[in-house]
């Protein structure tokens, strides 16, 4: 059966459309974005998510730019993850976020400057 590929929307890397993970650049989002509260689909020029009206541009804890809620600051490059700190989930978690949107858990982890 054939598989059919399509690129990484960060670094062009080419992935099955079945994978949540590009294991070149470490999107969690490699086909589109993702509301980082509610996961809803977003898009670069709405200014809130359509799913839970989150603010989609925020300002960096690490530069004081303004930048899209993503993996990386758009200004300055740093991270905007961090982990989750369940033993059984890890998953990156928007900065942000008060709970882990894939196991619940409340997120004590702050960003690293």
């Amino acid at each position: 059966m054939a598989t059919y590929k399509q690129p990484c929307m960060h670094c062009g890397n080419l992935l099955d459309t079945s994978e949540r993970f590009c294991p070149k650049c470490g999107s969690s989002s490699p086909f589109g974005y993702a509301c980082p509260q509610c996961l809803h689909a977003i898009q670069k020029d709405y200014m809130v998510c359509p799913g839970c009206g989150r603010p989609l541009y925020i300002t960096c804890p690490h530069c004081g730019g303004r930048t899209f809620v993503q993996d990386t600051c758009e200004a300055c490059g740093k991270t905007l993850m961090v982990r989750c700190e369940n033993k059984r989930c890890g998953v990156m978690q928007f900065y942000e976020n008060k709970k882990c949107t894939a196991c619940g858990k409340k997120i004590k982890a702050k960003l690293e400057g």
